[in-house]
């Protein structure tokens, strides 16, 4: 039986000719196909996906394979192309509507280069630039461009300055302001978990195009706090410093997003009395709960993040803490139905903490806070039902009891510490 495959005009495209040239190696492998059909790929057995534009999947190796295209812009926004993906278009032309040139190359199957745009020397370079004005025409490419920006600052990629500038245009017309909140989340969602994922929101910002996209972030920088506690003196950097934190305790991302916003209550902090921040956390909470409607943000980012917001402040205290106010936080995390919690919130706590160097690893504050949890998860409460016929007595008696198990762990750590 003949290959599927075997019978079109093929070529590799996008992130596999540019990771080959970056010496990476290839994870995911996409293929354009020119001078067929839809009909025809579908009678040869693939499966279409695409919606907007017609993709496939090879009947084997799952591979996705798409029709090349031309796009014509004939309205704002990601949906507001009219898109031809007959058969007279060109390998050249589907590589001209991509965003960056090391994205616009492409491979035939003997292994020859095809470089329209002179995509291998910027990957030599190590420059990212649009291919063509057409950048401007889809405002979803300023979050790709910030987020390759963050994927390769380790290979010292930087932004070609006629880019730069047309990010700058963009948002100064209001081309960015037609971002669907769902692109804007998938986008940022994929750039927290990049390496470096602070570079992703420096680049928006040094090309004026955050203030537009995430206005309650660019609101930080320039903000003052107190020195003794934040050296670098402003929220902005601040935050972007305890983001870099994070990156390096965990590639959880729902960690990542939690300390990216858990300073926004800052934002809206009197003048008057600056730099002090007194219940910012507070503040920060309605914060956070409208950006994540606003950016429709799943619900297990929008729960941890309010979580760290509201209390972050209480694990740099923990040691000193009441018993009582440790086990109401241990409520909070939801601790005893889902024991994750602790780690993914005393992450976020450690790399804030780290942040303002307030914190060498290892990071006590954690163990003590596990300690707690597990004393408090400890204690037995089968007798509660028989002794106590009121539900609001029994729950008192539990909270009585777990408060007392803290309070021992609490008087042995402080022994520990003396």
């Amino acid at each position: 039986m003949t290959e599927p495959a075997e019978t079109l005009n093929k070529f590799l495209v996008g992130g596999a000719v540019r990771d080959k040239l970056l010496g990476k190696p290839t994870e995911d492998r996409d293929w354009v196909v020119t001078g067929t059909t839809a009909e025809e790929m579908k009678a040869l057995g693939f499966r279409q996906v695409g919606k907007d534009f017609p993709v496939f999947l090879h009947p084997v190796t799952h591979e996705e394979y798409a029709l090349a295209r031309r796009e014509r812009k004939i309205a704002p926004g990601y949906h507001g192309f009219n898109v031809d993906t007959s058969t007279s278009v060109s390998l050249e032309e589907d590589l001209a509507r991509r965003d960056l040139t090391i994205n616009a190359m492409a491979e035939t199957v003997d292994g020859k280069l095809i470089d329209p745009f002179d995509g291998a020397s910027d990957v030599k370079a190590r420059i990212l630039r649009h291919v063509s004005s057409a950048f401007s025409e889809d405002p979803v490419r300023v979050l790709r461009l910030a987020r390759f920006a963050s994927r390769y600052r380790d290979l010292g990629f930087t932004i070609a300055t006629e880019t730069g500038a047309l990010v700058s245009e963009m948002a100064q017309v209001g081309e960015l302001n037609a971002l669907a909140p769902e692109r804007v989340w998938k986008e940022l969602e994929l750039a927290l978990a990049e390496n470096h994922p602070a570079t992703f929101f420096q680049v928006l910002r040094d090309n004026d195009a955050l203030i537009h996209i995430l206005p309650e972030i660019d609101a930080l920088f320039g903000i003052p706090q107190p020195k003794n506690d934040h050296p670098e003196g402003d929220v902005g950097i601040d935050t972007m410093m305890a983001l870099e934190a994070a990156a390096l305790l965990t590639t959880e991302t729902r960690v990542r997003f939690a300390i990216l916003v858990h300073g926004l209550g800052k934002a809206l902090t009197p003048k008057t009395e600056w730099p002090s921040h007194l219940n910012h956390e507070r503040r920060g909470i309605r914060q956070v709960t409208k950006l994540c409607q606003r950016l429709r943000i799943p619900r297990r980012y929008s729960e941890l993040a309010i979580t760290v917001t509201g209390n972050h402040l209480l694990m740099h205290r923990l040691p000193e803490l009441h018993p009582t106010t440790i086990l109401k936080l241990l409520q909070t995390l939801n601790a005893f139905q889902q024991p994750e919690n602790l780690q993914l919130y005393s992450l976020a706590c450690q790399a804030d903490a780290e942040s303002r160097g307030l914190n060498k690893m290892p990071y006590p504050a954690a163990d003590l806070l596990q300690e707690y949890a597990y004393a408090a998860r400890g204690v037995n409460l089968e007798d509660l039902a028989k002794r106590f016929s009121n539900g609001k007595d029994r729950a008192q008696e539990a909270r009585r009891r777990r408060a007392e198990a803290i309070a021992e762990v609490k008087a042995i750590w402080n022994a520990r510490s003396e």
